[in-house]
């Protein structure tokens, strides 16, 4: 029984350390699967050679996303979407690493180190909330914030990284093209290297993503990629202040 359909043909480089020969595409998936499908691991095999890294992207990367959040890669996929496809190991660090960010980045004067998250939960419905009323249709991924508490003058901060299904042909994408929204300058996407938008620069941030993140008011900033992957950042309320405004807000009395 043949389990990975697709085979890979090794492009060996004088130096490639497995010019005699390797395992195969089954034994690695069997291997793997054994093992849980260990990020760690694969992102290891992917440095060994062009054909192992090769091997990680279409295939290992892509198990370990759909074993960590099977419904949301479903979703992800479904309608005839496979906007995923090819960017497997760009979305296995996006469900698993913090970028946090580093001084006079894409956050200005905030630097907080990029770190590996054991678990985080992605919600559709909490994407609702990140995006202008007139985009609501758009569907957008995002996660529960990582708290970094206690940062000095910037207070507890709380990263957030999310994935717009089918973002190539999202209304966010297309109101930004016909706002024409510049790219940042430098910085690029930490997971896939793409150009990124300011949301908040191209005034397309509503007021609900503050009350969702449980942050402050125009705290909140994010960015999305060519490819649709998100990374923003909100200042946290205080858990007592911001469970209150939560409650205003389910009750339409959150402010404008």
């Amino acid at each position: 029984m043949v389990l990975v359909v697709k085979q890979h043909r090794c492009m060996h480089s004088a130096s490639c350390v497995c010019i005699k020969g390797h395992l195969s595409e089954d034994a690695l998936f069997l291997v793997f699967r054994h093992m849980n499908w260990n990020p760690r691991l694969i992102a290891v095999l992917s440095c060994v050679c062009k054909w192992f890294d090769e091997v990680g992207k279409q295939v290992l990367w892509k198990e370990f996303c759909h074993a960590r959040a099977p419904k949301m890669m479903l979703d992800l996929h479904s309608g005839g979407s496979h906007i995923v496809d090819g960017n497997w190991k760009a979305l296995g660090k996006l469900l698993i690493y913090c970028n946090g960010c580093t001084k006079g980045g894409l956050f200005k004067n905030i630097h907080v180190p990029g770190h590996f998250v054991f678990r985080t939960r992605f919600s559709r419905t909490a994407g609702k909330s990140f995006l202008p009323q007139q985009c609501r249709n758009d569907v957008l991924y995002v996660s529960d914030p990582c708290e970094h508490l206690d940062q000095g003058e910037e207070g507890d901060l709380g990263f957030f990284r999310g994935i717009f299904k089918s973002f190539a042909t999202s209304k966010v994408k297309k109101m930004l093209i016909e706002k024409r929204a510049r790219f940042h300058p430098s910085e690029s996407c930490p997971y896939c290297k793409a150009k990124l938008w300011s949301m908040l620069e191209a005034n397309m941030l509503p007021g609900s993503s503050s009350a969702r993140l449980g942050a402050y008011e125009d705290s909140v900033e994010y960015f999305v990629c060519l490819n649709g992957h998100v990374i923003g950042i909100g200042t946290l309320l205080p858990l007592s202040d911001s469970e209150e405004w939560a409650k205003n807000t389910d009750s339409g009395h959150h402010r404008k």
